[in-house]
């Protein structure tokens, strides 16, 4: 029987897991997602082409890889349908090589409508939602009052939608929020009436078949370790299980079928939204890191938060996913510094020094302890370069990084195309 390798973000998200799914699935006969929404936003760069995808597995472009929209996700079939559309021009037989499992929960436009009343009523304590409707969607979900991708093909669905968004009128009457819900019930159902026309699938039993069969299988992860609603920086976290717990819970797979588990990480940090960002920079190196990462939202467009990298939350993240192999992202970006720094401690408020993560993160004083190391400060910005010629600074970075997180980096990415991959011994399936 063949194992689930796990590829997942091991920092606040926009870590570049798109890219490595597109890079690494032909290796892989199957791509799997399994948590998360369109909330997400992978990036895929390639022959001139540059596609961002929000729900639908990063593997799609791979014409022998079968793609998987797990239990785990929640799905908003509007949102879907785009997708689809976008996809239509690049001649891909899209509805061959998609599967959507049954029990997927549904977004409905209700939920976005939720999304945006709690994130206003919270002023200046906003979480920093995309308002695309997740954590509303995975309440009803916990609350069991959720609809599910199977429910769309019930006699009655038209019934269990209308008692479901008349709970959330309910709840909306307390909000000023705007909308014109003929429009938006009508989006939805068309919607819903293309999603059925799709392979909607006891998705469970179809990885686990392939897995007997021996099909070689990437679990695809959303959004970063950093914001799980267990690990994560709470409240400031997405509402599902970004870890590789989640890819089995979120796919119907048993423990003992994980394989590799690929971390992704910047060679910086960046964060979308608020919560706490101990090494983050509001200064002019801030802002050249914004710039030269293009660090700007792929789902919103927000501009992201920048700042250097952080040891402690990687040695977490690496710790809780059980992380086997490191792929740095973004190394290019670097290139303009002189010096980069390197989180390694936390100092708290009361004068104490950890490696540690403290429980509180919201409300504690976290002051990052650096160490400087030379940058490979070069005009080439490692457009073609290979292992044969990494900067030697580059290399000396990869060394304290792999050093200090007792984990190898068998991959880094100097720039945003499928082909500016530079391997380092990686192991896949």
């Amino acid at each position: 029987m063949s194992k689930v390798d796990v590829l997942l973000g091991l920092q606040w998200g926009d870590e570049g897991k798109g890219k490595i799914v597109d890079v690494l699935a032909p290796k892989y006969d199957v791509v799997a997602r399994f948590q998360g929404g369109p909330n997400a936003g992978h990036t895929l760069e390639f022959d001139g082409i540059k596609h961002v995808l929000h729900q639908i597995p990063s593997g799609i472009f791979r014409e022998k890889t079968k793609n998987i929209i797990g239990n785990g996700v929640v799905l908003d079939p509007f949102v879907f349908k785009k997708e689809i559309e976008k996809l239509q021009q690049y001649n891909l037989n899209v509805k061959a090589n998609l599967f959507i499992s049954k029990k997927a929960t549904l977004i409905l436009p209700t939920h976005r409508l939720l999304d945006q009343a709690y994130e206003k009523a919270k002023g200046d304590n906003k979480i920093g939602s995309t308002l695309k409707g997740i954590g509303p969607t995975y309440q009803d979900k916990i609350g069991r009052q959720g609809l599910r991708v199977g429910d769309i093909l019930s006699d009655n669905f038209r019934v269990k939608f209308n008692e479901l968004t008349d709970v959330h009128f309910r709840i909306l009457k307390d909000y000023d929020i705007q909308y014109d819900w003929r429009e938006l019930e009508s989006e939805f159902l068309d919607a819903v009436s293309f999603l059925k026309g799709f392979n909607l699938i006891e998705s469970e039993y179809f990885l686990n078949r392939e897995l007997l069969a021996g099909s070689t299988i990437l679990a695809e992860g959303a959004q970063g370790a950093l914001l799980d609603i267990d690990f994560g920086s709470y409240p400031f976290v997405t509402s599902s299980n970004t870890v590789t717990a989640g890819a089995c819970t979120g796919l119907g797979i048993a423990p003992r079928h994980i394989g590799e588990v690929y971390g992704i990480f910047k060679a910086y940090s960046t964060r979308v939204g608020s919560g706490p960002f101990p090494t983050e920079l509001m200064d002019a190196d801030g802002e050249l890191m914004r710039k030269e990462g293009k660090e700007f939202g792929s789902t919103t467009g927000r501009p992201r938060r920048c700042g250097w990298i952080d040891l402690p939350s990687l040695k977490y993240s690496i710790m809780i996913n059980g992380v086997t192999q490191l792929l740095m992202m973004k190394a290019d970006v670097l290139c303009v510094f002189p010096t980069i720094k390197v989180c390694t401690k936390y100092q708290l408020k009361d004068g104490s020094v950890t490696d540690m993560v403290p429980y509180e993160q919201v409300n504690e004083k976290i002051t990052p302890i650096y160490e400087e190391l030379k940058g490979w400060n070069t005009p080439l910005n490692l457009n073609g370069v290979s292992i044969e010629n990494l900067p030697g600074e580059l290399n000396d970075y990869i060394k304290f990084l792999e050093d200090q997180l007792g984990v190898p980096i068998s991959m880094v990415s100097t720039g945003p195309d499928r082909t500016q991959t530079v391997y380092r011994q990686l192991k896949v399936a």
